[in-house]
């Protein structure tokens, strides 16, 4: 058994409900504003499944990044209780951040609550920092949200000579490095 991410699709919407009202509680997003956001061009919604059952997802994340508009939002991220701890939200996020840097997004934001600290730290890990608070914004909770944001960095590229280690007499110098990169 392992776990691998993919595209979440309107099929989806009622195993990533489950996930939200289960996660969020007092303030899960609506039925309808889900479907609406798995069936909109500008968003991007992934959900990680575990190989030995790929209809049954066990987190999901989605970002709203609109071609060209030079931003995007962090729309929502969730992972089912027995899955946390294993890294899934990390690789969430930077499947999320690769995929606002291929529409174009300069910066990325996202509001989170102040009282998600294990949140909080996994989002400055990975380069978003605090640039306000919306008071009581989570209801009926009544709690503050941090909103954070990421310049979203470009892509890391090196030049392909340089994931070949020469061997015996074999060198391999400037003349030979040929452009390439990899993400």
């Amino acid at each position: 058994m392992s776990l691998m991410l993919r595209r979440a699709t309107p099929d989806d919407l009622d195993a990533i409900m489950r996930l939200e009202q289960a996660t969020f509680p007092t303030d899960a997003w609506p039925e309808s504003a889900m479907r609406s956001e798995l069936e909109s061009v500008h968003g991007y919604y992934l959900v990680a499944v575990d190989d030995a059952e790929p209809d049954a997802p066990v987190a999901y994340a989605g970002l709203l990044a609109p071609r060209g508009s030079g931003q995007g939002d962090i729309q929502t991220i969730a992972v089912d209780a027995t899955r946390r701890g294993a890294g899934l939200g990390r690789a969430l996020m930077q499947a999320l951040i690769a995929e606002a840097r291929r529409r174009g997004a300069a910066e990325l934001f996202l509001e989170v609550r102040a009282d998600n600290t294990t949140a909080r730290r996994l989002y400055a890990s990975l380069g978003f920092i605090e640039i306000g608070v919306r008071r009581a914004y989570y209801r009926p909770d009544g709690v503050d949200a941090i909103t954070m944001r990421l310049d979203v960095p470009p892509a890391a590229t090196r030049p392909a000579s340089a994931a070949v280690e020469p061997t015996g007499s074999e060198s391999a110098g400037p003349a030979d490095a040929t452009p390439g990169g990899t993400q």
